[in-house]
């Protein structure tokens, strides 16, 4: 806005072969010019971390000596060693665990970094397990007016996110925003992750995420990074550089800018091939900004670091045709809502305006292209029917989303 200084994004060169203390002299060189950012942490008497970190031993993959896929152990300790040397704060790394085994989920086995967390004494939260609070989204919600949350990240005083810089298959990029959903608890709580990280809600979901949590600090490991898709076949890419922003969708349209994306594209024009971009979204809201000229932008890194490309896993005629039918099951379901009200308290799968599956939980246990039997291009839409519509969903999105539609055939 006018008369507000411009958001603050640093990149810096650093091998990935470097040493932890020339991995933290990097970090310090990128982070320390956000002045605001460290105006917030240093008030702080708590601040919460969010690393993208939780996934099974089995199925870590490295490169160069760095984990690919999850943030690096090397910039995991420069920013708790950052974090500890700069403010007097406590300490607290929130995360939900969705994959590995019930026993792994169980004993934190998938929290990469918890031996790390335990040497620098933070706090692990694990966000799955009460207490959870509902939180109203500041200014209304672009999907959601409100999400269940773990209340010791949402109510710490500061909250610093550390993602991997990753192409993702469909979202296109995952950084620091994208990040913010590894927060959302699971059942028997919360909603599965199927809920939110569905066609068309997801980009708004990341959007209200980012105003809720909104990071004094966010950080992007580029030392190696994962071009094509979020897990899955390594694609490596040796980038040498770390990103970091006072400002999450500043920080990431940066990061992405870097990748060599435009962060001002949108639905269809790559690597946004399956559904629209969070940041573009983020910033249509009024939180941040993708523009260039109003960041206030400082990098050693040159543009693009490598070649990086979201794969693709449908054709262009289905996605468009799946996200038509999820604008169209929405819109059915909120003019005819009273025609559900038998389903109350339970989840539905709504196509061509038939119930094709209900449960009191959210997590689907078939494949929704099975369950698409013969109509493999006609989207399900997952619901959860409340008379009250408490969790307040904005189906002018989905209204939205058919003039989108029309609009390529004209």
């Amino acid at each position: 806005m006018p008369g507000q200084p411009l958001p603050q994004v640093r990149a810096v060169r650093c091998d990935h072969t470097a040493t932890d203390d020339q991995v933290y002299e990097a970090l310090r060189r990128a982070t320390l010019p956000l002045g605001a950012a460290w105006a917030k942490l240093r008030a702080a008497k708590r601040i919460a971390i969010k690393f993208n970190q939780a996934w099974p031993p089995d199925r870590h993959v490295y490169y160069g000596g760095q984990l690919l896929q999850l943030v690096s152990e090397k910039v995991a300790r420069a920013t708790l060693r950052l974090l500890s040397e700069e403010t007097s704060a406590e300490l607290i790394c929130a995360e939900i665990s969705v994959n590995g085994t019930a026993e792994q989920r169980k004993n934190n086995g998938t929290i990469t970094l918890l031996p790390l967390l335990q040497e620098y004494g933070v706090t692990f939260v694990d966000g799955d397990q009460p207490p959870h609070k509902t939180y109203a989204v500041p200014g209304g919600g672009q999907m959601f007016r409100q999400y269940l949350l773990p209340q010791a990240a949402v109510d710490a005083d500061a909250f610093v996110s550390v993602q991997k810089l990753k192409n993702h298959a469909f979202m296109g990029v995952t950084l620091c925003l994208k990040n913010l959903f590894g927060l959302v608890p699971t059942e028997p709580y919360g909603r599965s992750r199927q809920y939110y990280h569905h066609l068309v809600r997801m980009p708004y979901v990341l959007a209200d995420l980012g105003r809720i949590f909104n990071p004094a600090l966010n950080i992007v490991d580029a030392l190696v990074s994962q071009a094509g898709r979020e897990w899955g076949e390594a694609n490596p890419r040796v980038t040498n550089a770390l990103v970091a922003g006072d400002q999450v969708v500043a920080a990431d349209a940066c990061a992405a800018r870097l990748m060599g994306h435009a962060p001002s594209a949108d639905w269809l024009t790559p690597p946004f091939h399956r559904d629209r971009n969070a940041l573009l979204v983020a910033a249509e809201g009024g939180f941040g900004t993708v523009d260039a000229q109003e960041i206030d932008f400082w990098s050693e890194a040159e543009a693009p670091l490598g070649q990086f490309y979201a794969q693709i896993t449908d054709s262009r005629e289905r996605v468009v045709n799946w996200r038509r039918t999820t604008a169209e099951q929405a819109l059915y379901y909120r003019n005819h809502m009273l025609e559900f009200r038998r389903y109350a308290g339970e989840y539905i799968l709504l196509q061509d305006g038939q119930v094709q599956w209900h449960d009191k939980r959210s997590d689907i246990r078939a494949s929704r292209r099975d369950l698409a039997r013969s109509n493999p291009d006609q989207a399900l839409w997952l619901k959860y029917v409340d008379p009250e519509e408490a969790e307040g969903e904005q189906y002018e999105v989905y209204e939205r989303v058919l003039r989108e539609v029309e609009a390529l055939s004209e």
